[in-house]
């Protein structure tokens, strides 16, 4: 996301000749999570990025990435991205934002120290988790849901605080997860997006052209970040492998189980996030069939 960030704002300041600027501070150095999307509507900031999933609390359609199961390929993700847009797009319009691009992290699987045949495996371990929603899923699944933040990981599982979670091969190498863990099995559980955006008033108080050469670049770091995700989701999954990890294959019994999870989940789900989410929801189902 950093790298993709950085070429976009390089090729802003190119196209419009040093007239728009982008000065990046990343992993929140400028404003902590939370604080991001507030900062940019009210002017501390003119471009912000953040986990749409992480503002679940503020208005639950964020959350749809979130959905364990919900995709399981990226094409899945893409597509329901591309489907939920115009509804992020007209609920950061009504907050003075303008949305420039989504990205989806790379997708996730779960580590532990034997192999899952099925979900009763994991039922009764102590299930790392990170977000409401996987805190849920651990609960809907029999796992004692443990909050631990990605830096914690290796003492977490030394320790026996935890001794499951799902997440990318991504922090699985980052955390160098063969030290903890034996076996990954990567199920593509969630896409969780980022989303880059701009302040309105920043944005309208662009020349046309300048306007123009924001949104055909931003356009171009999508589907750029969209192919930076995936390999890095390949990649991180070959050195897991590499480095001595079984990377298992799901069996058939454990993707049917989680999609009855998933199923559950979408329900509940469905219930916070009003006519929007069922519209969404039906026409990705349709687009599936």
């Amino acid at each position: 996301h950093t790298r993709n960030a950085k070429t976009f704002s390089e090729a802003i300041e190119a196209a419009t000749s040093g007239r728009v600027s982008i000065q990046m501070h990343s992993n929140g150095s400028l404003l902590p999570l939370p604080a991001i999307k507030r900062g940019v509507q009210q002017g501390q900031v003119q471009l912000g990025e953040i986990l749409l999933s992480a503002y679940g609390n503020e208005d639950p359609f964020f959350e749809i990435d979130g959905i364990p199961q919900l995709c399981r390929t990226y094409a899945d993700a893409k597509r329901l991205s591309d489907m939920t847009k115009p509804f992020i797009e007209a609920r950061f319009a009504r907050q003075g934002l303008t949305l420039l691009y989504m990205v989806a992290w790379p997708s996730s699987g779960f580590y532990t120290n034997a192999p899952i045949e099925t979900v009763e495996n994991l039922r009764g371990t102590r299930f790392r988790t990170f977000s409401v929603m996987t805190n849920r899923f651990a609960t809907l699944i029999g796992a004692t849901p443990t909050l631990v933040q990605a830096a914690e990981l290796p003492q977490a599982f030394a320790t026996g605080v935890v001794n499951a979670m799902v997440t990318s091969a991504t922090t699985g190498v980052d955390s160098s997860a063969w030290d903890y863990a034996r076996v990954y099995t990567p199920v593509g559980f969630t896409y969780t997006k980022n989303a880059v955006f701009m302040s309105r008033r920043a944005f309208d108080a662009l020349s046309a052209a300048d306007q123009a050469s924001v949104r055909r670049l931003a356009a171009e770091a999508e589907t750029r970040g969209w192919a930076l995700s995936e390999e890095a989701n390949t990649g991180n999954t070959n050195i897991l492998g590499q480095r001595g990890m079984n990377v298992a294959t799901p069996t058939p019994a454990l993707m049917e189980a989680l999609d009855r999870v998933s199923a559950e989940m979408v329900t509940e789900w469905l219930t916070r996030s009003g006519e929007d989410g069922a519209r969404v929801i039906a026409q990705y189902r349709a687009a599936r069939s």
